[in-house]
């Protein structure tokens, strides 16, 4: 199979090319810059698998994916540093990979992506989060205000988030109290082993499911503990919901 590397570093680009050999992968190019990478990209066809080093001599490597659209091509980012980690979430990447890169780890990465089924419409942001685990640290506690006070909850005791009226609120209690950010910000903060978005409008926390039920359209109703109105998984979500449910 034929890969890429993005690496600015011709040392580095030499060690994984003879790495990625090893492997069993052909490296077709190294682009050594944003500005050359696109100007490739622009002009050859990408083979499913890239490995990109985030910071390049010209800018970021996320410029190039941003420049150019690689929808049937999977990213393994090679780096130095951990900062990116949550922007790689919303690209197509399967692995983060830091400098030096280990030979375990990047076989384990390889094998990732050749576990993948490449639709990229069930690779869901869910399933990102538990292969990035490793690197990033998630929101255990939110601050309410509960009338005059101030108060900390601990993201185990809430059992939901939900959006009415454009305002997100936590569910603890029989009470929601609303929150000062978007639950798209929400799921990428959440524990994805914890936390399922089943919605645009609900996040729900897997301990706090009562009952789950035959909805119309292929869909599933779920009852929550401390709110009394249920919510819908929508059609598009069942299948991987039902698949977080058995992890």
């Amino acid at each position: 199979m034929k890969t890429i590397i993005i690496e600015d570093e011709k040392p580095a680009a030499r060690r994984l090319e003879r790495m990625l050999i090893a492997q069993g992968l052909e490296v077709e190019t190294i682009l050594y810059s944003v500005e050359s990478s696109i100007k490739w990209f622009k002009s050859n066809s990408c083979p499913a698998l890239l490995f990109s080093d985030i910071q390049l001599g010209d800018g970021l490597s996320f410029e190039i994916f941003e420049s150019v659209n690689l929808f049937d091509s999977f990213i393994i980012f090679t780096t130095a540093f951990d900062q990116y980690t949550l922007k790689a979430f919303k690209l197509n990447s399967i692995d983060y990979l830091l400098k030096p890169i280990q030979k375990e780890e990047l076989r384990a990465a390889i094998h990732k992506f050749s576990q993948i089924n490449y639709k990229k419409e069930d690779f869901y942001p869910e399933l990102l989060k538990n292969m990035f685990a490793k690197n990033f640290i998630y929101k255990e506690r939110f601050l309410i205000k509960a009338g005059n006070l101030l108060k900390p909850v601990y993201a185990k005791d809430i059992s939901c988030f939900f959006s009415e009226n454009k305002i997100t609120y936590l569910q603890i209690s029989d009470r929601g109290y609303p929150l000062d950010i978007t639950l798209d910000e929400l799921e990428e903060e959440l524990n994805p082993k914890n936390f399922f978005r089943i919605s645009r409008q609900c996040i729900i926390h897997i301990s706090y499911i009562k009952d789950i039920l035959p909805y119309s359209n292929s869909r599933l109703q779920i009852n929550v503990e401390d709110k009394k109105e249920s919510f819908i998984v929508s059609r598009e979500r069942v299948s991987v919901f039902k698949s977080w449910l058995g992890e």
